[in-house]
Order: C-alpha cells, then structure tokens, then sequence
C-alpha cells in the first residue's frame, strides 16, 4: 500500500476505484466498504483509492467541540489499512478552504483532476461540499459529464458503520474491551513513550512504566484494572494496566496510563510502548491501606497469569 499525504503531485492511479471517509478504526463495518472497493478495482484492472482526511474534520467544523474520542490515531489507521491490502491511500489535510470547495469543485478539481477517479463508491445518502450541498443525484450528473462511475452502499451497510462506530465507543467507555474487539476484528490498543512517574508501583513490589499517549483525541477506557498484551522496543510481554487516579496512593486527579509487565525488568522510558486491551480484570478501587492493595495486585497479577497461561 501506499501512501500520499497531500493533494499535490499524485500519481495516475490506474482506473481508480475511490471511496472516501474518516474510517475510524477501521473496523467491521468499514470492511465492507474497503471490500467491495477492492473487489471493483479487481473486476476492471484498476486499483483501490481510499482518501481520508486529517486532521478528522469536526475538529475543524466545530472546533469547539471537545468531544471528539478517536479509536485510531493516523499512524494507527494507516496500519490497519495496509492489513487490508489497499493499493493506496490518500491523506487529505483537511482546512477551512477544503471544507469550503463547492459540490463541482470538489468533483472535478479533486476526484477527477487530481485522483482520476474511473468509479466512486460513496455511502448512502452521503454529501459532499461546501455545506454538504452535494448529493447522489448530482454525482451521478457528474459522473456521466466527467466519465465516471457511482456506486451507493446500502443503507444498512451504512447503518452497520455507525452502529459499529456507536458500539465500540460505549463498550470502551465502559470497560468492555472484549465487545469493542468484536467489533474491531482487533483487540483495542493505546501506545506512547514511556515516562517517569512516582515509582509507587515499585515500592509495592510492582514497577509500572507510564505511557504517554499524544493525540489528546485518543480514547481512553474506562478507569480500571486490565489484562493487557505489550509490545516493547524489546519483545512482547504479557501485563496488567490500570487507567484511573490510584486512589489508594495518591490524592490527587491527574489519570495516568500504568502497565506492570510480568516478569519484565528491562527498561523501557523514553522507548515507544503499545498495549492491546484482552480483559478487565475490575474497577479502580480505593483500599483501606498500602498492604492491602498489594494483596490485590498479586491477585491481579495470578489473573492474568491465568488468563495467559503463563
């Protein structure tokens, strides 16, 4: 797969197949979509073009507001886009002069000019253009001026999408990583670089690595204690994440990101670390003393253990 962030000095794509959208997470509802166009591309000796846009659009729409919790970052999408076996992605910087292009400026000087578009499959009752005034019918006008052809998802593959969408956002949000990843295909991950923190978890006998994830638009699950799958700059490893305040320790509210990688004693800060969510093991707890949050992470601990068979 390859990739093009801009607009300009695109290649000719070879009887491009094109759809378009922010596929966020790509996950099983959008599958469909990736599918059908690869299948298109296929049947008339052309390649698979999907553009997507970033930064997502609603944050340059409504910039106030803050709201927003992506599933995937950029360089998450694009790995999860290149496992489907897309020919090419087109990374769109999307700005206030893009979201004002007109329904035929975006058709002709963008779909056609700049990205050839043979066939265009486009999601039911989609629009495009400034103040989303373009519609199927004009592009179907289109598409017989400039040479092209439409193609419309079906309403329940759309509604498909968006329930998907809807579904992982309320599982994550509620700790039920193991619904999100049946919607994902995926198990749902977080990475970062790993940072200082307190070293609390060390005198308790279970050194933590922080990470610091960096688009603040990431979602984040819910506060809790999970069984997690890490990869390091070193290797794989098996662990236990908490999300949450550590109530038992400190007073304050800052949320940190915290995974104890079992038998792990390498040393990870400043190195990127990713973590796959597989299980929520309980919520964030406050105990009655340091002793007795130690009894519960060695039960955390033999959990996964278990979990893991390790």
């Amino acid at each position: 797969m390859k990739v093009h962030h801009g607009r300009e000095g695109l290649p000719s794509f070879a009887q491009a197949v094109v759809t378009t959208g922010t596929f966020d997470g790509v996950h099983v509802g959008h599958r469909k979509i990736l599918q059908r166009i690869q299948e298109l591309a296929l049947g008339c000796g052309g390649e698979s073009v999907l553009v997507t846009f970033n930064p997502h659009p609603r944050l340059v729409l409504f910039p106030d507001d803050n709201d927003l919790r992506l599933l995937s970052t950029l360089d998450e999408k694009l790995r999860l886009l290149e496992a489907m076996g897309l020919d090419h992605v087109v990374v769109v910087p999307f700005d206030r002069a893009f979201s004002r292009l007109t329904a035929m400026q975006y058709v002709k000087d963008f779909l056609v000019d700049q990205l050839g578009v043979h066939q265009l499959v486009i999601g039911y009752d989609h629009h495009f253009g400034r103040n989303r005034e373009g519609h199927i019918g004009q592009l179907r006008d289109f598409g017989k001026s400039f040479g092209f052809s439409v193609e419309e998802i079906p309403a329940q593959d759309i509604d498909d999408v968006n329930v998907s969408s809807t579904k992982i956002r309320s599982a994550l949000l509620d700790g039920d990583v193991e619904t999100a990843e049946s919607f994902l295909t995926y198990p749902y991950a977080l990475e970062g670089v790993v940072g200082h923190g307190e070293k609390k978890g060390k005198g308790l006998g279970y050194p933590t690595a922080n990470i610091h994830v960096s688009n603040p638009y990431k979602l984040i699950p819910a506060r809790g204690v999970y069984a997690v799958r890490a990869k390091t700059a070193f290797g794989s490893a098996y662990g236990m994440m908490n999300i949450g305040v550590r109530p038992t320790i400190s007073e304050g509210n800052t949320e940190t990101l915290e995974v104890h990688l079992l038998d792990y004693t390498g040393n990870l800060y400043g190195t990127h670390l990713q973590v796959e969510f597989v299980r929520r093991l309980r919520s964030e707890i406050r105990f009655g003393s340091a002793q007795e949050l130690q009894q519960q992470l060695a039960k955390d601990a033999q959990e996964t253990r278990n979990l893991f068979d390790l």
